[in-house]
């Protein structure tokens, strides 16, 4: 699995948010044992479904959002070099792991493959949709990570569940630890959502050096592949969830 560092510096201690300002691309097998597993009723009702073999990452790339199916936004690819380990992104809850997965565009509950984009809103300029060129030093708008985890199993069913049940967990927040930096979640609060087969969705607010900053955290779950998004913005506030960014990820799952 892989996650990325940020190209900019968000904030002195915000981390987390930084690692989603540059561009995504895909990953490989990784254990992901930082991330708690369902429990109860939802892990049973996880174990109870088929048996499922996990998509490629070759394939998984055919099947996550590009350029062509997002107009008015910039989708971007990482390059090697941004490439940062999973492992060094930890809360000082576990129960909050996968929450702050996502939030750093790492495929929470240790996929088989991953792959990642990053599609960033274009902002219009007079009436039209503005060159690429020109957005791309515009990081106040909402950037979102797009990333499509497979696994073999109920993998997909448990990682959805223990997304589902960070929610109350770490409703009053947390401490997400990175880069040597330790970064404050203030709250997480619950959003309404539906993709998939199943979906969770939440507004995250975080401490950045006295200031609060909202994100949004999405995923849903088609089948045995997890699609999980992150949206931040330089500018600190996020209103709403990037559901165009959600739409086509689903269509292309179908």
């Amino acid at each position: 699995m892989r996650t990325f560092k940020g190209t900019a510096t968000v904030a002195a201690g915000a981390v987390s948010l930084a690692l989603l300002l540059t561009a995504c691309g895909g990953g490989e097998k990784s254990d992901d044992k930082g991330a708690p597993k369902a429990s109860g009723s939802a892990s049973a009702s996880a174990s109870a479904a088929p048996d499922a073999k996990a998509l490629s990452v070759a394939e998984l790339e055919k099947l996550i959002v590009e350029q062509a199916d997002l107009k008015g936004y910039q989708v971007q690819k990482a390059e090697a070099a941004d490439v940062v380990k999973p492992g060094d992104v930890a809360t000082d809850k576990p129960a909050c792991k996968p929450i702050a997965d996502v939030l750093s565009s790492i495929a929470p509950g240790g996929p088989a493959a991953d792959v990642l984009r990053q599609a960033i809103e274009v902002p219009k300029k007079e009436g039209a949709t503005a060159a690429p060129e020109d957005i791309l030093g515009a990081f106040s708008a909402p950037a979102t990570s797009v990333v499509l985890g497979s696994h073999d199993g109920a993998g997909a069913q448990e990682a959805l569940a223990s997304l589902k049940a960070a929610g109350p967990e770490c409703a009053g927040g947390f401490a997400l630890l990175g880069g040597g930096e330790k970064t404050k979640v203030l709250k997480v609060a619950p959003e309404s959502i539906t993709a998939g087969e199943e979906a969770v969705a939440y507004t995250v607010t975080t401490d950045v050096e006295g200031a609060e900053w909202v994100s949004k955290v999405v995923a849903f779950r088609k089948g045995n592949t997890l699609a999980s998004f992150a949206t931040i913005s330089l500018g600190g506030k996020v209103k709403e969830l990037p559901k165009t960014v959600i739409d086509a990820q689903a269509a292309k799952l179908g």
